[in-house]
């Protein structure tokens, strides 16, 4: 799955990334050796934001971000990640990796122009979509990939569990 979604987020070298939901960050290292390669030069990286909203999962990614070499590439934000993360907007891509109800707003506004959104929309267990949503000219452009199976995503714009 992680490379399906990687893929369908056409990154690029330099690319600025949103994650919502970093787990172990492992992802997010992922993605950080794609926009922001270790054997290309550092004012051509790009660089990712990953936000957790479990503060225990948060700390585990940090570490894990910090003990691999990823620290210069990889931020990791404890906070509700519904409601992107303005400060650093706007992103190239953004990928959710938690099922949504709908597509949250915050995230299409915190989206480029050009930009691509990956995520999965449905339910709180089964009967979810994955979705690559892209802003075209202040339009949004929804493509099926496929079902999926994630965890729900919580928060203002997720699922009341």
């Amino acid at each position: 799955m992680v490379a399906i979604m990687n893929e369908a987020l056409e990154l690029s070298v330099g690319h600025r990334i949103l994650e919502i939901g970093a787990g172990s960050g492992w992802h997010a290292c992922t993605i950080a050796e794609i926009v922001a390669p270790s054997d290309a030069p550092k004012e051509s990286w790009g660089h990712v934001y990953t936000v957790e909203i479990v503060q225990g999962l948060a700390d585990f990614a940090r570490e894990n971000v910090e003990k691999n070499g990823f620290s210069e590439r990889v931020t990791v934000i404890c906070g509700d990640g519904s409601l992107g993360f303005p400060e650093k907007a706007p992103y190239d891509r953004i990928l959710v990796t938690a099922a949504a109800p709908d597509i949250p707003n915050p995230l299409i506004e915190q989206l480029k122009d050009g930009g691509v959104l990956v995520i999965p929309v449905g339910g709180l267990h089964l009967f979810q979509t994955l979705f690559r949503v892209r802003k075209m000219n202040g339009k949004i452009l929804k493509e099926n990939l496929g079902g999926v199976a994630f965890v729900p995503l919580t928060g203002r714009y997720g699922h009341r569990i």
